[in-house]
């Protein structure tokens, strides 16, 4: 397989290199929007089969726990195998789950298809956000980090907004949406064969396989020093995706159906919008601004089932998502920026796996919360929690300040 090298610098090796760089990135986009498209779903598949909000939690932790196992057993197989036959499985798979989801017909078989799909995107992640480093144009450094940081968000907002339409307009919206996306990976794995190999294939795949941290040296004191704020984001994150359709309907049980989609479509257009907002500021000041944001967004998510207000919700989340999207871009330019090529593979799967663990063990902690105390109780100790966090990250910076640096 052909190898990209970095020196090369003719026109038709640029187009190729630009080329490639957008599809890793649309790579990650699909990912990402196929994670987010059952969210507006929920509600319909509560509705037929008659499951409770901790079923809903479950269904979508079991995505993202799947994602972590993923992550941690084969997070840096690509620095190995190569970049393109890790992603071109993970994409077939990722269309097998879309099948799956098109043809469900119960809770088990909504598991079974986002465990599926959490192992694919867990072995997608690391791959395509390292061969978006491989591929960016030595000329314009930092579109690589901007990308891992702005493609996440930016395709949760796309599945979601593209599920919630469908949801609202569509005949048969719990298996068109699937059908879609099922058709776009697997037109993404053919492509990939068009795309040069940036990896340099070499022994020790097997032993990669053992699960393991493995964050570069030098990005260790980093991540964490971002972690409160990494965590109180994504967990964030989580509940807004699970159980924000459900708080929608606790404040207003006649509003649209489309209302509960919309709301964690407000946090990732609100994210994907931070993102590039913040990539012209310090690393620093745009993760303090952002653990800033979490915190009125939080108390106001926290107030609006109080409030009967989808008003301070809707407001909430958008705080939120800025935050989220201010923490998430700056956390990664820092961790990106002190990892070598050979390590941000490991370095991006580290990161993703805090990131998930953040969103999935909180979130069904508050279905728990939600099935013993109500929906209301459950986002009260939610957003405490939140706040706390966001706090404790406001805190580090200046405590950090009075030590030397280690890195």
């Amino acid at each position: 397989m052909p190898v990209l090298t970095a020196t090369q610098s003719c026109p038709r090796t640029l187009r190729r290199r630009r080329g490639s760089f957008a599809l890793q990135a649309s790579i990650l986009v699909g990912l990402l929007a196929a994670s987010s498209a059952p969210t507006p779903l929920y509600a319909l598949y509560q509705a037929e089969w008659h499951f409770s909000a901790l079923t809903v939690t479950v269904v979508f932790s079991a995505y993202a726990l799947a994602l972590l196992v993923a992550l941690l057993a084969v997070g840096t197989l690509s620095d190995y195998l190569g970049r393109r036959p890790v992603l071109a499985g993970a994409l077939l798979a990722e269309a097998a789950a879309m099948a799956v989801f098109a043809t469900a017909h119960g809770v088990a078989e909504l598991i079974a298809a986002r465990i599926v799909q959490g192992l694919a995107t867990g072995a997608a992640s690391g791959a395509a956000g390292a061969a978006l480093l491989d591929f960016e144009y030595p000329g314009r450094p930092g579109r690589a980090a901007l990308a891992n940081s702005v493609t996440p968000v930016s395709g949760m907002a796309a599945g979601v907004l593209a599920s919630t339409a469908l949801v609202q307009y569509a005949p048969a919206p719990t298996h068109t949406v699937y059908l879609v996306l099922l058709a776009l990976f697997t037109a993404q794995a053919a492509a990939l064969a068009l795309t040069p190999e940036t990896a340099h294939p070499h022994p020790g795949a097997w032993r990669s396989l053992r699960p393991r941290i493995a964050i570069a040296p030098s990005a260790r004191r980093t991540m964490l020093l971002t972690a409160p704020g990494v965590i109180a984001a994504w967990a964030l994150g989580g509940f807004y995706s699970s159980l924000g359709p459900g708080l929608a309907r606790t404040i207003d049980p006649l509003a649209p159906r489309a209302v509960g989609g919309l709301v964690f479509f407000a946090l990732s257009c609100a994210a994907a919008l931070a993102v590039v907002a913040a990539r012209t500021l310090p690393a620093s000041t745009a993760s303090t601004g952002g653990a800033a944001m979490l915190i009125p967004g939080a108390l106001l998510t926290l107030s609006s089932p109080y409030q009967h207000s989808l008003v301070a919700l809707f407001a909430g989340t958008v705080l939120s998502g800025v935050g989220f999207g201010a923490v998430t871009q700056s956390t990664l330019r820092q961790l990106l920026s002190r990892a070598t090529a050979d390590e941000s593979a490991g370095t991006l799967a580290a990161y993703y796996v805090l990131s998930y663990l953040a969103m999935s063990i909180p979130a069904i902690l508050a279905g728990v919360l939600t099935n013993r105390y109500g929906l209301t109780t459950a986002v009260s100790l939610y957003g405490a929690t939140v706040v706390l966090l966001a706090l404790t990250a406001l805190a580090v910076p200046p405590l950090t300040r009075r030590q030397p640096a280690t890195n």
